[in-house]
């Protein structure tokens, strides 16, 4: 069975969007996966169609209502659906290479798409929302970041990428960011290739390689470094 995708949203003309081009949208129109936008307001109860209301509580901005998102939710995972239920959240947890790993692993996913201040806690704890973050900074929406989740988890599906191993040395596969990447030329603007690389010396080149990615780990994100080192990868 292919990876399912569903995506809760106001705006399911922004899918597939960039997952309909590249590795991902070669997987799409395989078969590899599927994915499936649904209009959050085709759930709505009144003739303008709203989802949103004023916070509790007063406050600026509107909130996305649990009931009507309760309605898309159930429609689109019914009982029985093992698929995780995401919420893509500035105040969710990290999205990581290794739930990114977990989630190409399973079935597919729901993802909700929030807008506005934000979504109901309600909902998100009635339906079992997980919420995942891209970042520590605020989109419009959810959308982007959905698209960014699914890219991520769409090209770890089996037969996406042509190479399978073209993966393994990429940054977060092994706990450090990726090393420096060269081609040709050989000479660019009086930049050569580090001689290392062109020795073929394969031993040679994968210490290189893990020295880079550790001098660039350090550099830039300690914290992944300190890590590694704690869990033996480094």
């Amino acid at each position: 069975m292919s990876f399912r995708a569903t995506v809760l949203t106001l705006y399911p003309e922004m899918f597939p969007g960039a997952l309909g081009l590249s590795l991902a949208g070669r997987a799409l129109e395989a078969g590899s996966w599927s994915l499936e936008p649904v209009q959050i307001r085709d759930f709505a109860t009144d003739r303008h169609r709203t989802v949103d209301d004023t916070p509790a509580g007063g406050g600026a901005g509107m909130v996305m209502r649990a009931d009507i998102l309760a309605k898309a939710i159930d429609h689109s995972s019914p009982p029985g659906d093992v698929r995780p239920r995401l919420l893509m959240s500035p105040r969710g947890k990290p999205l990581t290479q290794q739930k990114v790993r977990e989630l190409a692993a399973g079935p597919g996913v729901v993802i909700l798409c929030g807008r506005f201040e934000g979504v109901d806690q309600r909902v998100i704890e009635a339906r079992g929302l997980e919420e995942v973050s891209i970042g520590d900074f605020i989109l419009s929406g959810g959308e982007p970041a959905a698209l960014v989740l699914l890219d991520a988890v769409v090209r770890l599906l089996p037969g996406v990428m042509g190479n399978e191993a073209s993966g393994d040395e990429e940054s977060f596969e092994n706990g450090l960011l990726e090393h420096p990447h060269y081609t040709r030329p050989p000479v660019f603007e009086g930049l050569e290739i580090p001689a290392v690389l062109t020795s073929g010396n394969h031993g040679k080149i994968a210490k290189w390689r893990r020295e880079q990615a550790e001098r660039l780990t350090a550099e830039r994100r300690p914290d992944l470094l300190a890590a590694a080192r704690d869990a033996g990868k480094t």
